[in-house]
């Protein structure tokens, strides 16, 4: 079935092509680090994209160059085939599914997972989010004890800024070598950036890092922000305040439930793989701008809900997940550029910030009710639940 699905994809892209622009934009960026041109006065011809990333990721780029566009997109082609097959054994990894038969869940995972919308739009722009999820699912399913962990986050951080969050939750969930580890990796990053590329370097951080424009237009339907729901909700380019205090809001209260998580590991069921999950929607929730590609989250969040679907309501929530990641419905919705859509298109336009937004609150409402219970209890006491509650974990007790 897997191969079947792969073979169907293939012909698919074949049929319909893909324009693979960002992969085309990273190599631009390559480009122009051999050259020595302005790295962020680059304007990939005929798409007028800029640069956008750190100047270390540019750098991370240049092997790009050593090949002509027709190699360069068979190659990330498969290599996103292999990055999809590693993110999808990696979230069961930290989902705790059993070893004995995740090799053949993986191969068919791997086929399937190809339609996922996120999934499948970073195939057909040749981004680098799976990339970014395998450094950060490296890192999350390694013990605590490690004392590399914290290395993944670091460079991912150094590539795309947005990771960074994972290295606050390690922090805030008593990780404190693991996040300086992270901290100390991206400065390395950074500083190696510099060193090579100095102007380019000077110029990111004090000028384009702060410039959301460069990204790209907010109000589009490709945003599935909360930023770009609140600008198409109120048919804006800039939302302001409100779009500020949304993102605010979410934010504190996602980060919350992530690192509340993260701590809960004595009365909850994979707490740190739930903890990485929110942080990682937290993050995604209150960028200004995340592209429906940068929603590979889904994986591990499948991965979650598959192995919790014990209940009827875990199962609806994995039903209505599948649904809205498989559905690419945001590209029915009649103006992508996202201003003048009727209201009945809003929610269609933006599912993936209610999801995100779903997914904090009933794991928020799921860790309230297991702490009271684990009060309840002990009478009062902050001893671990008895054996047979369905939330406790003993495996993850003992976490270090």
């Amino acid at each position: 079935m897997a191969a079947v699905s792969l073979a169907v994809f293939a012909c698919f892209r074949h049929a319909h092509g893909a324009t693979m622009v960002d992969m085309l934009v990273y190599r631009a960026e390559g480009q122009a680090v051999v050259r020595g041109e302005d790295l962020y006065a680059m304007r990939l011809p005929g798409w007028d994209l800029p640069a956008t990333y750190p100047p270390f990721a540019a750098m991370l780029f240049v092997p790009s160059t050593w090949f002509d566009v027709s190699t360069l997109r068979v190659l990330v082609m498969l290599l996103n085939y292999g990055l999809l097959a590693l993110a999808v054994h990696l979230s069961l990894k930290l989902a705790g599914w059993a070893k004995h038969n995740r090799p053949a869940v993986v191969i068919l995972a791997t086929g399937l997972g190809i339609w996922l919308e996120p999934v499948f739009t970073t195939f057909q722009y040749g981004q680098v989010n799976l990339g970014i999820l395998c450094l950060v699912l490296w890192d999350l399913t390694r013990s605590d004890r490690n004392r590399f962990k914290g290395v993944g986050i670091g460079l991912a951080t150094a590539i795309k800024i947005t990771p960074g969050l994972f290295a606050v939750y390690l922090f805030l969930t008593g990780r404190v070598r693991a996040a300086l580890v992270s901290a100390g990796t991206f400065l390395a990053a950074g500083l190696i950036g510099w060193a090579l590329l100095p102007d380019a370097s000077y110029g990111f951080w004090t000028r384009y890092l702060w410039d959301p424009s460069r990204v790209g237009v907010t109000v589009l339907v490709d945003n599935q922000s909360l930023r770009g729901a609140v600008c198409r909700l109120l048919d804006v380019n800039d939302p302001g305040l409100v779009g500020l205090a949304a993102s605010a809001l979410v934010g504190a209260f996602g980060l919350g439930v992530a690192v509340l998580a993260g701590r809960s590991a004595r009365v909850l069921r994979r707490a740190d793989a739930w903890g990485g999950v929110c942080t990682a929607f937290t993050a995604l929730l209150v960028s200004p701008i995340s592209w429906t590609h940068h929603w590979v989250w889904c994986i591990p969040l499948i991965a979650l809900l598959v192995v919790e679907a014990r209940t009827r309501a875990r199962q609806v929530l994995l039903g209505v997940t599948l649904l809205v990641f498989l559905s690419h419905v945001m590209w029915t919705v009649p103006h992508r550029w996202g201003r003048g859509v009727a209201w009945y298109w809003q929610l269609p336009g933006a599912l993936y910030a209610p999801i995100g937004i779903t997914v904090l609150v009933v794991l928020g409402v799921r860790l309230y009710r297991a702490r009271w219970q684990a009060v309840d209890a002990t009478g009062g006491g902050a001893r671990a639940l008895p054996a047979t509650e369905p939330d406790r974990d003993p495996a993850l007790t003992n976490r270090t």
